[in-house]
């Protein structure tokens, strides 16, 4: 018999980092646990992102997870939010591979399509289809909500994002 696989989905934000593991045996679907990682708004952004990073790796070192996925981050009119954003999506690409993980990325538009069947759609569809696919999950934010959305769609693509992770760390490795 088959061992369950657990996965971590990550939505970055540098305000609210939401997190969601559920497990995946076949083609069932579980929820373990969802939360968000905070940082403090009066901080210098080298605090706060500290704050991320530390929030993460105690989460992953606690719910002890087997592979990762992190939502793309999109490109919004302001600049400086984008990197900002963009670092704290750093943070949550780096704290799962520190820790040995396969990282997956995934577009929101992906996302979306897997777990509303649409490419499009809004967060209210989302979290409604999360509760369908997981009647026992609870959730404290969006972030937390669209980051179960993000494992959700890892489970049904990880053969094929994990085979090409693989097939990268080989290259990688190569030259």
């Amino acid at each position: 018999m088959k061992e369950a696989i657990r996965i971590i989905g990550i939505d970055p934000g540098l305000r609210r980092t939401g997190w969601g593991i559920i497990e995946t045996l076949g083609n069932s679907l579980r929820y373990v646990a969802a939360g968000t990682v905070l940082s403090d708004a009066k901080l210098d952004l080298a605090s706060r992102l500290c704050q991320l990073h530390d929030g993460l790796a105690r989460v992953i070192h606690e719910m002890m997870p087997h592979e990762s996925a992190v939502e793309h981050t999109f490109v919004n009119k302001d600049a400086t939010a984008t990197l900002k954003l963009g670092q704290a999506r750093g943070i949550a690409l780096l704290v799962p591979a520190l820790a040995g993980l396969p990282v997956a990325e995934y577009a929101p538009n992906a996302v979306k399509k897997a777990v509303i069947g649409v490419g499009h759609g809004e967060k209210k569809q989302i979290h409604m289809m999360v509760k369908v696919l997981m009647p026992k999950a609870i959730f404290d934010t969006d972030d937390a909500a669209d980051a179960l959305a993000v494992a959700i769609c890892h489970a049904h693509h990880r053969q094929s994002a994990i085979g090409r992770i693989a097939i990268e760390r080989k290259l990688a490795a190569l030259g």
